[in-house]
């Protein structure tokens, strides 16, 4: 089954997506900094049509965190 969110991620960080999990985070992906991180707020507004404010993309420290704001926002991921 495919997972979009991980799928953005996996694009963004340049890794492959089977290396990605929940609990992955700048502290367990080398390829994930601050710059990383303002491409993937991009990504994923871009991917999901929503418009993130600064606090969400502050709560964004790993996967299942993103995912969890995602959720909040109505996005089915």
């Amino acid at each position: 089954m495919s997972d979009k969110l991980i799928e953005v991620f996996a694009e963004v960080l340049e890794v492959e997506a089977s290396t990605l999990e929940e609990t992955s985070s700048p502290d367990s992906v080398e390829q994930w900094d601050s710059l990383a991180a303002m491409h993937l707020v991009a990504a994923l507004e871009d991917t999901f049509k929503i418009q993130l404010s600064t606090k969400e993309m502050m709560k964004m420290h790993s996967v299942g965190l993103a995912r969890e704001v995602l959720k909040a926002k109505g996005v089915d991921v």
